[in-house]
């Protein structure tokens, strides 16, 4: 990892394009791909330690399409660690220009955020920001569908056919929607052997919809929850749950997979440890490799 010192420019740039009801902290400024990491091998590792990932609360990493955009959340002041009630989760925002990268936004965490592949929305559970000329818009609604008080959506993820699948906390497991003529269908629950197991959630849809990756606490994982991948079938079924192994996940809380667009880095988080009021979550990623030796022959 490279980083130097952000300069007076850099900084009325950040402030100028940002969002200007949130300030911006003092993180470095990583230089080369990858915010300056150096790619992970086929065992997982955490993802910017001591910059990015600290012994604080950090998490929902995701590039956007082009790799040159990366957002991840974290509470609203990385100079100090505050209680956990007192948390104010916020996602900031980096860009990639001129081999530098340069924090140059902060937005309020209404979501879990996911990016789609034409790059343009930013899905935050059920609402949504649009891209502008200047970042993102203001958080709009997905619509009644997907607001009513039976849903307890966290993350929602899209394919580029715009299938939706989410989680649901208040009903449990995960649900999907398809768009069909234009018309967005009801929410219909995922097949049981994909629903199976406690805390079954933070769903992933490949943008050709060719695997699911989620996160669950099942009966011969690995002691907590861990991720699982289902393969498209020719039938256009669901394969079987997967776990994703050792070289994955861990005996802690292993969750929120995501795949970079360029599709060769899976990302999620792992809780290091919880006690009550002081958690630490950190950003984790490995080799996408994982995910073509998983997949049945």
């Amino acid at each position: 990892m490279k980083a130097k010192s952000i300069t007076l420019s850099t900084l009325l740039f950040t402030l100028l394009v940002g969002c200007g009801d949130y300030g911006l902290d003092k993180h470095p400024v990583f230089e080369g791909p990858y915010m300056g990491q150096e790619r992970p091998g086929k065992t997982a590792e955490v993802f910017a330690p001591g910059s990015i990932s600290t012994d604080g609360w950090e998490l929902e990493a995701i590039f956007a399409p082009g790799m040159n955009e990366f957002y991840y959340v974290t509470h609203n002041d990385k100079s100090e660690r505050p209680k956990t009630s007192e948390l104010k989760p916020t996602i900031f925002g980096f860009r990639y220009e001129d081999n530098v990268w340069n924090k140059f936004i902060e937005m309020p965490r209404t979501g879990e955020p996911f990016i789609t592949a034409d790059g343009q929305i930013m899905h935050l559970a059920t609402g949504f920001r649009e891209r502008t000329a200047l970042g993102w818009s203001d958080v709009k609604s997905l619509g009644a569908m997907f607001e009513g008080e039976e849903w307890g959506i966290m993350r929602l993820t899209a394919s580029l056919s715009e299938t939706y699948v989410f989680d649901d906390f208040k009903g449990g497991g995960m649900r999907v929607s398809k768009l069909s003529n234009g018309e967005r269908q009801q929410p219909i629950e995922l097949p049981k052997h994909i629903n199976q197991g406690e805390f079954t959630a933070h769903p992933f849809i490949a943008k050709d919809e060719s695997y699911l990756i989620w996160d669950s606490k099942r009966e011969g994982g690995y002691g907590n929850s861990d991720l699982y991948i289902s393969f498209r079938q020719t039938d256009g079924s669901w394969g079987h749950a997967i776990n994703m192994g050792p070289d994955v996940n861990s005996d802690k809380e292993d969750f929120y997979g995501t795949v970079t667009p360029d599709g060769q880095i899976l990302m999620f988080n792992r809780t290091i440890s919880n006690t009550g009021e002081n958690v630490n979550v950190d950003i984790y990623w490995v080799d996408a490799e994982v995910i073509s030796a998983l997949k049945p022959k």
